[in-house]
C-alpha cells in the first residue's frame, strides 16, 4: 500500500501513466500476496517485463535481476531506477524523471500527502460488508470504538521478519489503554489480531471490549477495514494496522503507535503522522 501510494502520487504529479509490478508475488508465501485490485477500489494496470524493460533501458533478463536486486553498482544503474535511499522521506523524490522504476518501502506519508484524497478513494473497500461484519460496524457505531491491533504471527514464526520487527509489549498496550481511557469516556475496546489466543490470555482490560476473530484467510482484509471504521486506534508496528489508523475519517481520532517499530536503529522520523500519538 505505501508502496502503491508513493507511485500513484507520483504518477499525478508528473502527469504520467502509471503501472505497479507484482511479478515479485509469484514466489509470494507470505500473507495472501498482491490484493489490492481485489480489496480497494484501485484500477491500476500491471507492469509487464517489456514495460520494466523499456524504463530501465536493458533487455536481458538477468541483467534486469540484478538491478532490481541491488546487484549492480550504484554507478551503473540506469536513471530511470530510483532506489530508495533510506528509510526515512527522501525529497529527492520531486525530482524523479517522468520515465521511472520505484524500488523501496517508501513508508511515510510524506511521499503521498499532497494526493491523500485521490488515495482515500483508491483505497475505499470493495463490496458491502458481510453479515458478521456489518453487526460489528453497527454496535462500532454506538460505541465510542477503539480498535487494538497485536501483531505477532510471522513476527515470530519468520526468521527474516523476526530480525527486523519486535514484538509490542504489553506495557505499550497498558499504557496506550490508559492514555485513551484518560481522554475519552466510556471507550469500548475491539481487539484484532493474528494470535487472538495469545491476546485473549495476556491481554488485561478493565473496559468493555470484544475479540474479533472470525476474519480469517482471505477475508483476514475485513480486520483492517474494521479498524479503520473505529474512532480510535492503538496500533502495532505493523503496516496492516498503520492503514487501519490513516484510512480513520473520524475527526479528532486519536491514533496510537508504539515508539520502536524495528528492533535495529532505522530512522523512523518520518514514519508516522505528526498527529499521532508514540508511546
Amino acid at each position: 500500500m505505501f508502496q502503491y501510494a508513493a507511485g500513484r502520487a507520483i504518477s499525478i504529479g508528473l502527469g504520467e501513466p502509471f503501472k505497479v509490478d507484482i511479478m515479485a508475488f509469484n514466489k509470494y508465501k507470505i500473507h495472501q500476496g498482491y490484493e489490492l485490485g481485489k480489496i480497494f477500489l484501485v484500477n491500476v494496470a500491471e507492469a509487464n517485463k517489456s514495460d520494466i524493460s523499456n524504463v530501465l533501458g536493458w533487455r536481458h533478463p538477468q541483467y534486469l535481476r540484478n538491478i532490481l536486486s541491488k546487484k549492480v553498482m550504484v554507478n551503473f544503474r540506469p536513471p530511470g531506477l530510483i532506489v530508495e535511499p533510506h528509510f526515512h522521506y527522501s525529497s529527492k523524490i520531486l525530482d524523479v524523471p517522468s520515465s521511472c522504476y520505484l524500488k523501496g518501502y517508501w513508508q511515510s506519508e510524506n511521499y503521498f500527502s499532497e494526493v491523500s484524497e485521490q488515495i482515500r478513494k483508491d483505497f475505499e473497500f470493495r463490496g458491502s460488508l458481510d453479515g458478521p461484519n456489518y453487526k460489528l460496524v453497527e454496535a462500532m457505531n454506538k460505541t465510542i470504538s477503539v480498535s487494538i491491533h497485536i501483531r505477532r504471527g510471522d513476527y515470530l514464526s519468520n526468521s527474516k521478519a523476526s530480525e527486523t520487527h519486535t514484538l509490542c509489549s504489553l506495557d505499550y498496550y497498558k499504557s496506550a489503554i490508559g492514555y485513551i481511557s484518560e481522554r475519552v469516556s466510556n471507550p469500548y475496546f475491539y481487539i484484532f489480531s493474528d494470535d487472538i489466543d495469545w491476546a485473549k490470555s495476556n491481554l488485561n482490560i478493565d473496559f468493555p471490549h470484544q475479540y474479533v476473530e472470525h476474519n480469517q484467510g482471505s477475508n483476514s482484509y475485513n480486520d483492517m477495514r474494521l479498524m479503520s471504521m473505529c474512532k480510535h486506534n492503538i496500533i502495532a508496528n505493523s503496516s496492516f494496522s498503520w492503514w487501519g489508523g490513516w484510512l480513520n475519517s473520524h475527526m479528532n481520532k486519536i491514533v496510537i503507535a508504539p515508539q520502536n517499530w524495528f528492533s535495529n536503529n532505522f530512522d523512523t522520523r518520518d514514519l508516522l503522522p505528526n498527529s499521532w500519538i508514540r508511546l
